[in-house]
């Protein structure tokens, strides 16, 4: 590996030169290659971080329109997300289900929602696109919608 110093060395003198009172050195030690590996590490772990965060920036209330073929059901989404681990409720003019499956990985999100006591299985799929979630779902037999749910 290597790694090489170059050091600037800058001396500052009163007096006489063949009398000096005051001598004052200033050293500037530069090291790339440390500097460079610091950076690389903390660009990395910032990367991490931010990973982190927008999993966490899912938490809490979102609110949308599910647009289906049988026309707009308002929904109400609790979400809370615990490592890729996702849970909550889905709250409409049916009721309150449960989320089940619910997976998050980077900015994908799916679950699923049994609906009329289990009679029908609601599949979600979604992405994180900016300030808002897009997700296309599958409701049973009936076909296939869009949702794009909002922060209230």
């Amino acid at each position: 590996m290597f790694l090489y110093r170059l050091i600037f060395k800058i001396s500052l003198v009163s007096g006489t030169a063949e009398n000096p009172r005051t001598r004052i050195e200033i050293n500037y030690l530069i090291e790339p290659f440390m500097k460079r590996r610091t950076l690389i590490f903390a660009t990395l772990l910032t990367f991490v971080f931010a990973a982190a965060a927008l999993a966490a920036d899912l938490n809490g209330n979102w609110k949308g329109d599910l647009k289906s073929p049988n026309g707009d059901i308002d929904t109400t989404f609790v979400f809370k997300v615990d490592g890729e681990k996702l849970t909550g409720t889905v709250t409409n003019m049916y009721g309150e289900e449960q989320i089940t499956e619910g997976k998050v990985s980077g900015d994908d999100i799916s679950f699923i929602v049994l609906a009329g006591g289990g009679q029908f299985k609601i599949v979600y799929v979604g992405k994180v696109e900016g300030d808002h979630l897009r997700f296309k779902v599958t409701i049973g037999d009936f076909g296939d919608g869009e949702l794009i749910a909002k922060r209230p």
